[in-house]
This record gives C-alpha cells, structure tokens and sequence, in this order.
C-alpha cells in the first residue's frame, strides 16, 4: 500500500487506515451498538495483514472499551506494529452523556489511561477530539498540555480534530500541528 507523510511527523501512513470508532460497542451517547470483540479484534488483524498499518481510536469510544479492544488486537497480532492513533477531550459521565473537557490535569488522566488500555509506551499521535466554545481559554491550556505530553515522550506527535481556522491558528502559536482531521456529517 502507498504511504504519506503525516503532517510534519516522521511517519509514513497509507492512504487507509483503521477507524475503531464502532468497536468502542454501546452504552454511551454516540454508540453505534453491541458489537462482537473477538470479531472486532479479528477484523483488525485482517486489515493489518492487508497492509493497513495504523489504527485510530479515542478514549471516548465505548468509554475506553475501543482502546481496549485495540490493545488486545496489538498484543496478540505477531506482524510489525502499527501506528496508533487516539483522542481526548471528550468524557462522558455515569450515564454515558459526554462533555467537552480540555483541563490539563483531565488530560495528562486521559493520556495515562489510554497507555493502559492500549498497552503501548507511547502514542503515536494524540489530537484534541473536539475544540471547547470558541473563544475559551481552554484551548490554550488543553494545547500545552499536549505540548507537555510530547516533550515528556508520553506522545510522538500532537494534532488537532474538528477545530476552525481561527483556533488551529492558536494552538499553532503554542506548539506545531502535525495532523488536522475534520468529522464530515
């Protein structure tokens, strides 16, 4: 499969990779219902063996349950390792109702269970799932955050999802954007 650079990274993705999005399974506010984990771990390792080589996923899916699944498929797949890919700044409460958050501390939590879940030692790239209100501080301190994250080698790289002009250019001013990816309805 033909690769790209990733943004201004060093990694060179395929033009395909594996969205993890449905395997997080239901219980939450943007489920897409009940699904099989041994299925779903399968379906991973076939994409893996058919070239895909990186795998995006997010704390928010399934509640962690997606990166678990992930993780599973990674420890028990025998082939070269795939990049992984993953998100915070999403959190759902009791009920499964889910909330932007971009607080350092949120996040540095967020990050130390995602190692867990995945099992990896570092992320590949980690982006911010979805930017606060417009013009919330939030933003800056959510940023460095990841900026942190990366400097501390906890994260390869940092990216940005779903955020307007006006706000990648401030999280530009912070630390460099490696990735933008942009949910199409």
């Amino acid at each position: 499969m033909q690769t790209k650079q990733l943004g201004n990274s060093n990694l060179q993705i395929t033009a395909v990779g594996y969205g993890a999005w449905a395997i997080g399974g239901s219980g939450w506010q943007f489920a897409w219902g009940t699904q099989n984990d041994e299925d779903s771990v399968a379906a991973i390792h076939r994409a893996l063996a058919m070239g895909v080589h990186w795998i995006d996923t997010a704390a928010i899916y399934g509640v962690g349950h997606s990166e678990e699944v992930v993780g599973r498929a990674l420890k028990s797949w025998a082939g070269a390792k795939p990049y992984v890919f993953t998100k915070c700044g999403l959190i759902a409460d009791a009920k499964g109702n889910v909330s932007k958050i971009l607080d350092g501390g949120s996040i540095r939590r967020e990050v130390e269970g995602s190692l867990r879940r995945l099992g990896v030692e570092a992320i590949d790239l980690y982006q911010i799932h979805w930017p606060p209100d417009p013009d919330s501080p939030k933003l800056e301190e959510g940023w460095s955050m990841l900026a942190d994250l990366k400097r501390e080698g906890k994260v390869r790289w940092i990216g940005v999802s779903n955020f307007d002009v006006k706000q990648l250019r401030r999280a530009q001013a912070i630390a460099p954007v490696t990735s933008y990816s942009r949910h199409i309805r």
